[in-house]
């Protein structure tokens, strides 16, 4: 199954746990104020987070002359993805990692560390850079924002559900309703959507690695970037990543390790590496 059809898939089964919850909680009117509450947060997230990401990571937009060689990466690479050429950040500190953000290719924006631009040679950087770059193309700022607003009204509204059956005992109406069963569903559908929407950003970052690799021409110049910025987050890593952003990272800034890999915004990287050598060899599985 491809990345694309897993996303559709995963935000056909994040929809189809909203309209279940829904049906199962009843309220639709509240229901559908909570979504509307929702929707309006992540439309407001999706036109401004950008800018309020790259002043969170103290972020200054560099020209060409400033920082020729990360400036002519992204030029070059722009071109080859027909893509707008978008704004160029530099973000303080010695780690090594990287983003992108902007609500669509033209307004899109690249951010490197300066950790990441003097630990990698050019094809490992040029690697990364079209990663970041098929994040553009591919428009996933928007698909986490609709994934983010159907997990968060999940979350919203199963917590509206235990708060009036802890104050009000739960709807006298129903008095054919399961109250197990419903106590089961504002538990757990919280947590399926965490894991859907997890499952989502994993998946476009395969996508992302695939279509790096092909923008810059180099899958092993990426992989290579990947297995040394793994271990720079290891040994420097980001001390004021929030689990907000995390999922924009090329590799995950926070660290954690059995259970927690459950929940990382990112694939497993030796996964990562596998596949952009089997694109190396000729194709990806």
């Amino acid at each position: 199954m491809s990345n694309s059809l897993k996303t559709v898939v995963l935000m056909a089964s994040l929809m189809g746990l909203f309209l279940f919850l829904g049906q199962a909680l009843g309220g639709e009117n509240g229901l559908i104020l909570a979504f509307m509450f929702s929707l309006l947060m992540n439309f407001g997230a999706y036109w401004f987070s950008s800018k309020i990401v790259l002043m969170s990571y103290h972020a200054r937009e560099v020209t060409e002359a400033e920082s020729p060689r990360l400036y002519g990466i992204v030029q070059r690479l722009a071109v080859q993805a027909q893509l707008p050429m978008p704004k160029v950040y530099i973000l303080p500190g010695e780690t090594a990692n990287a983003f992108a953000t902007g609500r669509n290719p033209e307004h899109a924006a690249v951010a490197a560390t300066e950790g990441i631009l003097s630990m990698l040679n050019d094809e490992e950087l040029e690697g990364v850079i079209g990663h970041e770059l098929a994040h553009v193309k591919h428009r996933d700022i928007l698909i986490s924002t609709v994934v983010a607003t159907l997990a968060g009204t999940i979350t919203f509204a199963a917590r509206m559900a235990m708060y009036a059956t802890i104050f009000t005992g739960g709807s006298r109406d129903r008095e054919n309703s399961n109250p197990i069963g419903g106590i089961a569903m504002i538990i757990l559908a919280p947590i399926a959507a965490m894991l859907i929407q997890l499952a989502v950003s994993r998946s476009r970052e395969f996508a992302a690695d695939e279509g790096g690799a092909r923008i810059s021409g180099h899958p092993l110049g990426l992989a290579n970037a990947l297995r040394k910025l793994e271990a720079g987050a290891v040994q420097t890593p980001m001390e004021n990543a929030g689990t907000a952003t995390a999922h924009m990272f090329i590799v995950n800034p926070l660290s954690g390790g059995g259970i927690a890999k459950l929940f990382s915004t990112h694939p497993p990287t030796d996964a990562r590496i596998e596949r952009l050598e089997q694109i190396a060899l000729g194709g990806a599985r």
